[in-house]
C-alpha cells in the first residue's frame, strides 16, 4: 500500500479561489489550475437500436444531433478554454451565469434550475497511488431535452464504466432518456468514492500497526496529513447529500417521476460516504490521542526511572556528605575497616530500596 506523501499540505486544498472583484456577475472567467492541454469534445449519441460516438473538432459538429428524439452525450475535458464555454452557451441558450460557474473550478457541489436546462455541479474523487493523495475534480453538468453535456477539467475520470455499459447495450441506459443518463453520471461518481475511501481505509490500517510499533514525529505528521485529507474529502461530499436531495425533490419537466427512485438509492450511496467518512476522521482523531497518549506514557517511564535512581543516590549522597565535612572527632574515619564498611552499608541500602520499591511495584 501506497504511504501519504507529507510534501504538501491538505490546507491549501481547502482555500477556495474567487473571481477578481471588478468582473461582473456573469463574466465567465477561468478559475483553477493552469491548464495547457488542449480541450476535448467527445460524443455518444444513442437510442435503444442506434448508438454513434465520435471526437469532435468543433461543436457544430453535433448540431445535427440536437434537434434528434435520441439521447446525446456530450463531454468537454478541459475548462480552461472560455470561447468554448460560450460556444455551448449560445448554441444550448445556456444563462451567463451558468457558464460563469462551470468556467470556476472551485464550485461548492450545487443544483440550479432554469426553464430549459438544470445545472448541477459534484465533485469527482480519485486516489493517486505514486502520492498516496486524494484528488478532486469539478465536474459540471447540464442536463437538457434529449441532452447532457458534462465539463471536466482532466482525463481521469471514472465514467469509463458507464460508456462501456452505452457501447454494449447493457443495462437500462440505451432505454431510457437523458435524466436517466444523468442519473448514471451521478450514481458513477458516488460510487467512486467508496473506492477512494478503501485505499484511506488501508492508508489507516498501516498508520495504526505503525502507531503500535514505533511512535515518532513522522508518524504523527503522517496521521495528520491523513485527517487533511479526510477533512478535504467531507468537504466535497457533505454537500453531494443535498445535491442528490434536491433533485429527488425537483419537478422539473426534464425529469421524469421514474428516476426519483433511482436518485433516492443514490442518497443512500451519499450518506454511507458521508458516515465513512466520519468514522475515519474519528479513527484518525482516535490515532491522535493515542500518539500523544503513548509519548506521555514514555515520558512517564523515563521520569520514573530517573526518579528511582535520584531516590537511591539521595540517601548516599548525604552519608558521603557527612562523611565528607572532614570533622576533626570523628571516630568513625580511625577506625582500620571504615572505608570497606561504608561501602557495604551503600550497597545494601541501595539494595533493600531497590527491593522495596520491587515490592510496591514501583519498577
Amino acid at each position: 500500500m501506497t504511504k501519504l506523501n507529507l510534501k504538501t499540505s491538505g490546507i491549501s486544498k481547502l482555500l477556495p479561489k474567487t473571481s477578481k472583484p471588478a468582473s461582473a456577475p456573469g463574466t465567465v472567467t477561468y478559475i483553477g489550475k493552469k491548464q495547457e492541454q488542449p480541450v476535448k469534445l467527445h460524443m455518444i449519441d444513442y437510442n435503444e437500436t442506434d448508438f454513434t460516438e465520435k471526437d469532435l473538432v468543433s461543436l457544430t459538429e453535433c448540431l445535427p444531433f440536437k434537434e434528434s428524439p435520441t439521447v446525446t452525450w456530450l463531454n468537454y475535458t478541459g475548462v480552461h478554454d472560455i470561447q468554448n464555454i460560450n460556444e455551448v452557451g449560445e448554441i444550448f441558450q445556456i444563462h451567463p451565469l451558468v457558464l460563469s460557474d462551470i468556467a470556476n473550478t472551485t464550485q461548492r457541489p450545487k443544483v440550479e434550475e432554469y426553464d430549459n436546462h438544470i445545472f448541477i455541479v459534484i465533485k469527482m474523487s480519485y486516489f493517486k497511488e505514486n502520492t498516496g493523495e486524494v484528488f478532486l475534480e469539478q465536474v459540471s453538468l447540464l442536463l437538457g431535452k434529449d441532452y447532457v453535456i458534462s465539463f471536466q477539467e482532466n482525463d481521469t475520470d471514472v465514467l469509463d464504466g458507464l460508456r462501456e455499459r452505452i457501447r454494449n447495450g447493457k443495462g437500462k441506459v440505451r432505454r431510457l432518456g437523458s435524466d436517466y443518463l444523468l442519473y448514471c453520471i451521478i450514481d458513477s461518481v458516488v460510487d467512486h468514492y467508496f473506492s477512494v475511501l478503501e485505499n484511506i481505509g488501508g492508508q489507516i490500517e498501516l498508520l495504526e500497526e505503525e502507531l503500535m510499533l514505533n511512535a515518532s514525529q513522522e508518524l504523527l505528521s503522517k496521521i495528520y496529513r491523513l485527517k487533511q485529507e479526510l477533512i478535504y474529502l467531507r468537504k466535497s461530499i457533505w454537500p453531494m447529500r443535498e445535491v442528490v436531495n434536491t433533485i429527488q425533490r425537483c419537478e422539473h419537466d426534464l425529469i421524469n417521476e421514474g428516476i426519483y427512485v433511482y436518485m433516492r438509492d443514490v442518497y443512500d450511496h451519499t450518506i454511507q460516504v458521508v458516515e465513512t467518512v466520519e468514522t475515519f476522521r474519528d479513527m484518525t482523531s482516535g490515532m491522535l490521542d493515542l500518539y500523544l497518549s503513548t509519548m506521555s506514557n514514555k515520558m512517564n517511564e523515563i521520569m520514573k526511572v530517573l526518579t528511582i535512581f535520584a531516590a537511591i543516590f539521595i540517601p548516599l549522597t548525604f552519608i558521603a556528605g557527612i562523611y565528607g565535612m572532614n570533622f576533626e572527632f570523628m571516630p568513625e574515619l580511625k577506625w582500620r575497616f571504615s572505608y570497606p564498611a561504608w561501602w557495604v552499608f551503600t550497597i545494601a541500602l541501595a539494595l533493600i530500596m531497590l527491593v522495596y520499591f520491587k515490592k510496591k511495584k514501583w519498577i
